[in-house]
């Protein structure tokens, strides 16, 4: 068991919205499983991490209590464990600190940084009442999207205007988050698809919106739309999975999560527990620099599984989800890799 020491006082309602994850669980949710693995003390000499319990930027701006923990840890000579949130996340260069963060480049990140997945709730619990089943492989690959994907000029012009107001923001204020440079999304995943359309050794099964969420308004709008996009996901075998403002992809924990096959393009992403998970395995990486179009790269991944290989790793994929990627699920995976770590060092 893992002994957590952190500043209680922002365990609040004030701050639920972007505490740490796993504090979110322990704490607001007391989850039983994770209890049986972290605990609260109240002496962070006894402690083995300290943890800053909300995100960074936020808890920069109460410099007492950061101050303070940070003091501790260097006193007692605890690692502190750092959570950054949102799009870009930010990296810092505090001694015997671990980030946690959504996103983020991988030959720029530490072996510090440990990546969280996007933690989504059960589609089928909500949207798939149907139940979890494979799907028989086919002679070509079955490829769904449905998502936002735009090239128009008035669409490259927002998403100008868009990183010229982060740009603006990390440089006059004072906003923490690493600098990145101009990825339009919307326009980059338009015209990848439209490349796998134009492949004639693939089915593609796609619904292009104009706008994130199909611009939904009401909740039941929210649901029909979602309803929409989980069936395409459900219905074929491998889903198209980009990265968004960030460089992480949503949509492909959701695939994994209908245990259906992502085909992921790989733009210097960091993926989850990726010294225990062998990626290679369980997706498509497709990799733009490569001599082979993205045709062949499906293809060879495809035409690599048997009909029964096929089938075991949509069910591989869907209890990959279960057993490293529902937040509990990879806070359990950290603990242990934690603690191997201290009986090491012990």
């Amino acid at each position: 068991m893992l002994k957590l020491y952190t500043n209680t006082e922002f365990l609040t309602e004030t701050h639920r919205k972007e505490v740490f994850p796993l504090l979110f669980d322990l704490h607001y949710l007391k989850n039983s499983e994770l209890l049986n693995y972290y605990q609260f003390v109240d002496d962070a000499s006894k402690s083995d991490v300290i943890v800053f319990p909300i995100d960074y930027t936020s808890f920069l701006k109460f410099r007492n209590a950061f101050g303070n923990l940070q003091k501790l840890a260097k006193e007692d000579e605890k690692p502190i464990w750092i959570y950054t949130g949102g799009d870009y996340g930010f990296t810092n260069y505090i001694k015997n600190s671990y980030t946690f963060r959504l996103s983020g480049f991988d030959s720029k990140l530490s072996n510090t940084t440990f990546v969280i997945p996007s933690f989504v709730n059960d589609p089928y619990t909500s949207y798939l009442p149907q139940g979890f089943s494979t799907l028989k492989k086919e002679n070509e690959p079955t490829i769904g999207f449905v998502g936002h994907a735009n090239s128009s000029i008035l669409k490259y012009s927002k998403e100008v205007l868009n990183h010229f107001k982060y740009k603006l923001k990390i440089s006059f204020l004072g906003k923490l988050a690493d600098a990145q440079s101009f990825y339009p999304s919307s326009i980059k995943r338009a015209n990848y698809l439209k490349k796998l359309q134009l492949s004639k050794g693939l089915q593609t099964n796609f619904i292009l919106r104009n706008h994130y969420r199909a611009g939904v308004q009401t909740e039941l709008e929210k649901q029909k739309s979602a309803k929409a996009f989980y069936n395409n996901m459900y219905s074929n075998a491998y889903t198209f999975c980009s990265r968004g403002v960030g460089n992480f992809s949503v949509r492909f924990y959701e695939t994994l999560a209908v245990g259906r096959i992502p085909i992921l393009l790989n733009t210097d992403c960091r993926l989850p527990l990726n010294d225990i998970i062998d990626w290679d395995k369980h997706i498509v990486i497709l990799n733009d620099k490569k001599k082979a179009s993205f045709e062949e790269q499906i293809l060879d991944f495809h035409n690599s599984k048997s009909d029964s290989e096929f089938e075991e790793l949509q069910k591989s994929n869907r209890k990959l989800w279960e057993i490293y990627l529902m937040r509990p699920s990879y806070f359990i995976k950290i603990h242990d890799a934690f603690l191997n770590k201290i009986n090491k060092n012990g």
